[in-house]
């Protein structure tokens, strides 16, 4: 199922999403579902068209847990060694922003890059979460771009500033949740801007698996229903300008737009 969360006359909702087609394309309505998603939930049978709302960001996370350096060729291509163990970073809840949203150039970086990724979304409460135990507590997949200050990046030694400032975490268009832990784990990931192919992988190329990286995590923190694990990105990532219109696209779940615009 895939569902999404959307305004209408100023009410916000969450939706399951029917029909064929894309954002873009239309063809698709939403079935306004009772209450939350994260639990046992009811559809409502009221549906409007996709092409009538606006699309927000799927979930609203406490924390966005983000791993750096996860496939081999794009530590690479950066001139970086493959970690030892996960690197783990957080992007604040105010770099979220949904699909159709503007990626606004950080006045502090004159190198912007994007950066196309596995979201993971947690659907319940946990902690020390042991590997069998996984696929319990996600509640799906969606689209995500860890837009990066890389120049930022390279200067300063923590990357709060580089891979948190505002506008910098597009998620979307909306949480798959009929997706096994196997399925999520060889999926085709790939990036364009204006069109043109930037990026291609596969998420089997990624160096620790999504249970690895739950399992890391949840070591350290807990997590909470609407939680997003970024799991880090393949080889091509490269700059974004001001006009730019940049595309993730994930198999199986969609593609995530956002244009790039001036701050301020």
């Amino acid at each position: 199922m895939r569902i999404a969360r959307f305004s209408i006359d100023g009410n916000v909702a969450f939706g399951a999403v029917e029909g064929e087609g894309t954002v873009e394309s239309g063809g698709l309505v939403l079935d306004i579902i009772k209450g939350i998603p994260y639990t046992d939930f009811e559809l409502s049978g009221t549906k409007v068209p996709l092409s009538k709302v606006r699309l927000l960001p799927p979930v609203l996370p406490n924390k966005v847990v983000a791993i750096g350096r996860n496939y081999a060729e794009h530590a690479a291509e950066l001139g970086n060694e493959v970690p030892d163990v996960p690197v783990a970073f957080f992007k604040p809840t105010t770099s979220v922003i949904g699909p159709g949203d503007a990626i606004e150039y950080p006045s502090f970086s004159q190198e912007l890059h994007h950066e196309a990724e596995l979201a993971v979304v947690i659907g319940r409460m946990c902690r020390e979460v042991p590997r069998e135990r996984v696929k319990d507590v996600v509640f799906g997949y969606t689209c995500a771009n860890d837009v990066t200050a890389r120049d930022a990046q390279k200067r300063e030694k923590q990357w709060a500033r580089a891979k948190g400032f505002d506008t910098s975490c597009p998620l979307g268009p909306w949480v798959e949740t009929g997706l096994s832990l196997a399925d999520a784990g060889d999926l085709t990931v790939q990036a364009t801007v204006n069109g043109e192919q930037r990026q291609l992988g596969r998420t089997s190329d990624m160096i620790r698996s999504i249970e690895d990286l739950v399992v890391h995590i949840t070591e350290a923190m807990t997590l909470l229903p609407g939680d997003v694990i970024l799991t880090g990105t393949p080889a091509g990532v490269g700059p974004l300008n001001v006009g730019d219109e940049v595309a993730v696209t994930i198999e199986g779940i969609g593609t995530l737009t956002n244009k790039v615009i001036k701050r301020g």
